[in-house]
């Protein structure tokens, strides 16, 4: 889903949305670095990446594929899980980390909807929407278990050595593999049941 049609169809409210969708995508790989900072690991701090500062973090082209195809990327947060007394828990932590963030976000865009129950198709209502939408879209995408998104990481977490290796093995080609199946509409009922799982979880949490 690309934010094209909104361009089109309506100007200003794609113009109020591109600074937070940037920044959707910026604390998502703040929030990698601040959980491995608090866990013990100063790598992303010491590199200058916890900070809100898009010029820290902004990948050109994750930047283009968000108002493409509605999902994007920013420059990967590095983290050492030497720093880390409890190596799995860590992985498994700041990987997960990003992805809460934009659930976090996209539940406070619902709230908001809620709260200030706009007119259906005015701007206010059309910049929540989307802002939820991309949000649970980024936390969708990246809850897929090949390498280099989280859910792999997340993965690692919980198995073996043995599978941990044959998934970093993938992770070189792993962006290619991303885009073929993508193209091939293989990944478009994984990315929907994260979608669906997602959204039953901020409905339960909204008032």
């Amino acid at each position: 889903m690309g934010l094209l049609n909104l361009l089109i169809r309506d100007p200003l409210t794609f113009v109020l949305l591109a600074i937070p969708l940037l920044y959707s995508i910026i604390i998502h790989e703040l929030a990698h670095g601040w959980v491995a900072w608090r866990m013990g690991d100063p790598t992303a701090k010491a590199m200058g990446r916890l900070t809100l500062n898009p010029i820290s973090h902004l990948d050109p082209i994750g930047t283009i594929m968000l108002f493409l195809v509605g999902f994007g990327w920013a420059k990967p947060v590095p983290f050492n899980l030497a720093y880390i007394r409890n190596a799995r828990m860590g992985l498994i932590l700041v990987s997960s980390a990003g992805i809460v963030a934009n659930m976090i976000l996209a539940f406070l865009a619902f709230l908001l909807y809620r709260i200030l129950e706009p007119q259906p198709s005015g701007t206010i209502a059309t910049f929540l929407y989307y802002l939820a939408k991309i949000n649970i879209i980024l936390a969708a995408f990246n809850l897929i278990p090949i390498p280099p998104l989280d859910g792999s990481k997340i993965l690692m977490g919980f198995t073996s050595v043995k599978v941990q290796n044959a998934l970093a093995r993938i992770e070189p080609f792993g962006f290619f593999i991303i885009i073929g199946l993508l193209y091939l509409g293989v990944l478009d009922p994984v990315i929907r049941f994260f979608q669906a799982v997602i959204l039953a979880i901020i409905g339960l949490l909204l008032p």
